[in-house]
């Protein structure tokens, strides 16, 4: 059997976790769509609670965006092994809770799980850190996680490509974050779109 390693690389794991800022996750499944990347996603009990409060959207709406759904607690679920491969994962927005499970390797949940994975693996994982302001466990943990090798990529607009909406705003932010994946998105660039 021969498989194709840049198809099954081309998968990405999305995890939405319960701090404010599920349109980050969503607009990162709508992006990686239309790049044609295939995504994992899992949505925090919390984070399903939450977007009735910060969207018009429902949880159904958020995993139709997805290609394969897993449910939180399912720490048997196929990105909960190295052996499936990926790009790595995505925690948009990432809660501090979910952030001090990864640091410390406390996996009770199917999102810290599959970060450890991906981390014991050497894959790339970014966390969108929604928390303001930072108290010093908070830097800590951050520092923790950072030395473990995720990167923590806390949502901040750019305002030098003069977003005129929040959905613009939303998608640079997405956009830069998808591109330490290596996925590359449409976004305003310094220097070739926008600059002095």
């Amino acid at each position: 059997m021969t498989i194709d390693k840049n198809k099954t690389n081309q998968r990405l794991i999305v995890a939405i976790s319960g701090a404010s800022g599920a349109i980050y996750g969503i607009a990162a499944l709508r992006a990686l769509r239309c790049a044609g990347i295939e995504t994992h996603l899992v949505v925090s009990k919390a984070a399903a609670l939450s977007l009735g409060a910060e969207l018009d959207i429902t949880l159904a709406d958020v995993h139709a965006l997805a290609d394969v759904v897993y449910k939180p607690a399912d720490i048997g679920a196929a990105i909960a092994s190295g052996s499936f491969r990926t790009l790595g994962m995505l925690v948009a927005p990432c809660s501090v809770k979910s952030m001090s499970e990864i640091a410390t390797g406390v996996t009770s949940s199917l999102i810290s799980r599959a970060a450890d994975v991906c981390l014991k693996e050497r894959r790339r994982v970014v966390l969108m850190v929604r928390e303001s302001p930072l108290h010093l466990g908070h830097l800590r943990t951050m520092a923790a996680v950072t030395e473990m090798g995720a990167i923590i990529a806390p949502p901040m607009p750019a305002f030098y490509t003069r977003p005129e909406t929040l959905e613009e705003m939303v998608e640079q932010t997405v956009a830069r974050t998808l591109a330490l994946f290596d996925v590359d998105v449409p976004m305003k660039r310094w220097g070739e779109d926008v600059g002095l």
